[in-house]
């Protein structure tokens, strides 16, 4: 029993403590946590209001929500020169396949996945192109194509809704604006070619000698 007790009191003692700590008073404002200050004290900081508002103007952004975090990612759809896709894909794929008819896309290769793990139509909806497909076959629209890739790519995907992972466009400051995978990543073959750094280090090979 006195053990009990014992750990009764050490436990009540450590909660009052972090109630204590949790909760900082700084003159008359109040925060909760380390984030709160910073986010309160960056607002206006120093007289100059920290926004992204001004690098962003003008460019073709949209909002969304993911994962409970909203920002901003440029417009897929104004960006893919061939769309809507119906415009040539007047019928479903598998009717559209013939001899006679011109093959397109012959400059694409696919080097995303293995052919029995991925094709064509792993991505693509063949009854309607103008949208993609996930892999239980809900529609997925193109200004949208990173919840396609989240489906094997989770973790990426988490890291890049909480700004770890990819690029930002031009600000860090709120309102965010961040690329989406298909802005870095070329959807067909998404891995980087292996290349040399755009400015070779002289001094370390003099140091090396």
């Amino acid at each position: 029993m006195k053990i009990h007790r014992y750990i009764y009191s050490i436990s009540y003692y450590l909660l009052i403590a972090f109630l204590i700590t949790s909760c900082k008073h700084d003159k008359e404002h109040e925060y909760h946590t380390v984030t709160d200050k910073i986010e309160a004290k960056s607002k206006n900081y120093k007289g100059i209001k920290t926004s992204s508002d001004t690098y962003i103007d003008g460019m073709n952004l949209l909002e969304v929500t993911e994962n409970e975090i909203t920002f901003l990612i440029p417009n897929r759809k104004d960006e893919i020169k061939s769309f809507k896709c119906t415009e040539c894909h007047t019928k479903p794929l598998a009717e559209m396949q013939s001899k006679d008819i011109k093959k397109a896309h012959w400059n694409i290769k696919l080097k995303h996945a293995d052919v029995n793990t991925m094709n064509c139509v792993t991505c693509h909806n063949s009854n309607n192109m103008d949208n993609l497909k996930s892999i239980t076959g809900h529609d997925i629209d193109f200004n949208k194509s990173y919840k396609l890739c989240s489906q094997c790519h989770q973790k990426q995907y988490k890291d890049w809704t909480g700004g770890a992972h990819g690029k930002k466009l031009e600000s860090w400051a709120k309102p965010r604006a961040s690329m989406t995978c298909v802005n870095c990543h070329n959807p067909h073959s998404p891995s980087f070619k292996t290349k040399w750094p755009a400015r070779f280090n002289t001094q370390k090979v003099k140091e090396r000698k």
